[in-house]
């Protein structure tokens, strides 16, 4: 048997781009291109995480796949457009992400469970039988990979959609109300990075385990009446 190459943990940033998101995606690109600056001095942490970025509205687009972020740039244009399908994104990561993992098997990493730290702005098209397509996605009888699912709210997300979304009821965070959604971002990046290094390291330790830090000025959804 061939030995493994080390473990990784793939951490996906999905983020909502549709049209109400547009102001705000100019800020989220510098957070993202800070957090992979940020990783080249923490090689440790890096060498740990595979990194991929979505764009969701009507459809997903990938914009980096799997990256190893010690080695290569992360330049990503993120596009305003359509409106929110959540069923959309859901039926994609659950066809994704399992075949990701045997990607990264097929290399000879042995793979922690996924992340998928979202971002979003409002509520899903009504009529989006989202709730289905997520069940599949976070039922481990039907995705074996199935991930942890953070989800983060600003603008008009609704506390209790995300976390209905969010696989952990700490893993749901709404901005507090009177935070500029430009700040709300910047922070979200911030803490997606400490998040991604405090990750990162914890695999190397014996202990591994996925750190999760809520953002500066959000509150815990469930907390929100």
């Amino acid at each position: 048997m061939t030995e493994a190459r080390g473990s990784v943990l793939p951490i996906y940033l999905v983020v909502d781009e549709s049209g109400s998101m547009a102001p705000h995606l100019d800020e989220l690109t510098d957070g993202i291109r800070r957090l992979a600056e940020i990783l080249l001095s923490e090689p440790m942490a890096a060498a740990k995480v595979r990194f991929s970025l979505l764009g969701f509205s009507d459809d997903v687009i990938e914009r980096s796949h799997l990256r190893d972020l010690r080695t290569s740039d992360l330049s990503v244009r993120l596009e305003a457009r359509g409106s929110t399908n959540f069923a959309t994104l859901f039926d994609d990561l659950a066809e994704r992400i399992p075949r990701d993992v045997r990607e990264l098997k097929a290399d000879g990493y042995s793979v922690h469970r996924p992340a998928v730290f979202m971002l979003t702005d409002g509520l899903p098209n009504g009529g989006d039988d989202w709730v289905s397509s997520h069940g599949c996605l976070v039922d481990r009888t039907i995705t074996p990979a199935a991930p942890n699912i953070i989800a983060c709210g600003i603008g008009d997300a609704d506390p209790h959609v995300l976390g209905e979304v969010a696989t952990a009821p700490h893993f749901a965070f709404i901005v507090d109300r009177g935070v500029d959604v430009g700040e709300a971002v910047a922070r979200f990046s911030a803490a997606l990075t400490r998040s991604v290094i405090a990750s990162g390291l914890s695999l190397s330790s014996d202990a591994p385990q996925l750190v999760v830090e809520r953002p500066e000025g959000f509150t815990v959804a469930i907390d929100v009446i």
